[in-house]
């Protein structure tokens, strides 16, 4: 089965290691908030830009496994799309993984077709990944962050403990098909401070304050002129 091919540093049992992984699946999964009031806060949010109210929630999104990526640079149509931090947790080797993405959307396209705007964007993951049984018994202290660079101005964007999503076996577990190896899954994300909006770089981090040690990335966002 093809697959997008991207290289990872691999940290697990004290050690860490370069590998290249397959990924055949990717899945967005939203409203994923173990937070009620927050959760309905980012529907209202995104309601604010024209998003119709999810059907379900958690709801999950397919996108090609080919929209995947460890650039620091990805190309957008027009200005109207922008980033969001969230977890990724990804199935290969026999184990799960945790690292950290950001599930960059059009705005625009979103207000009439979510499952559509998923796919229009390509999906920035930092190449790093922390074996997830290592970080389950301290969970809820990880820290997820966020700072976009607006008008060369570079702002806090997001803030949060992964605690305001649902566990992330929990949010697998509702994995249309089931969640298999070679599966990549974003859990999830939080509200933006100021709101949503696009910027000309966005970065992303998860923080293991228990374990002393960040997974980081950026990229730059291009945009491509609309011609018509």
């Amino acid at each position: 089965m093809p697959g997008t091919a991207l290289t990872f540093t691999l940290h697990s049992d004290g050690a860490s290691r370069t590998e290249t992984l397959t990924l055949q699946r990717a899945v967005i999964a939203g409203w994923t908030g173990r937070d009620k009031v927050a959760l309905e806060k980012h529907i209202v949010e995104l309601e604010e830009l024209g998003v119709a109210r999810p059907a379900s929630t958690p709801i999950y999104y397919r996108v090609a496994a080919a929209r995947l990526t460890t650039a620091d640079e990805i190309e957008c149509t027009g200005p109207d799309s922008s980033g969001e931090v969230e977890f990724v947790v990804v199935e290969a080797g026999g184990r799960r993984w945790l690292g950290i993405g950001s599930d960059h959307t059009d705005r625009k396209v979103e207000t009439y077709g979510i499952t559509v705007s998923k796919q229009m964007c390509d999906k920035p993951v930092a190449p790093v990944l922390w074996a997830l049984d290592e970080v389950l018994p301290h969970w809820d202290s990880l820290i997820l962050r966020a700072f976009a660079v607006i008008g060369g101005s570079r702002v806090l964007y997001q803030e949060g403990s992964v605690a305001a999503m649902l566990p992330p076996a929990e949010i697998v577990a509702g994995c249309p098909g089931g969640f298999s190896d070679g599966t990549a899954m974003f859990c999830g994300t939080l509200a933006a401070i100021g709101g949503i909006r696009p910027a000309e770089r966005f970065e992303f981090e998860i923080e293991d304050k228990v374990l002393g040690r960040t997974i980081r990335h950026g990229y730059d966002v291009k945009v491509l002129p609309v011609a018509g």
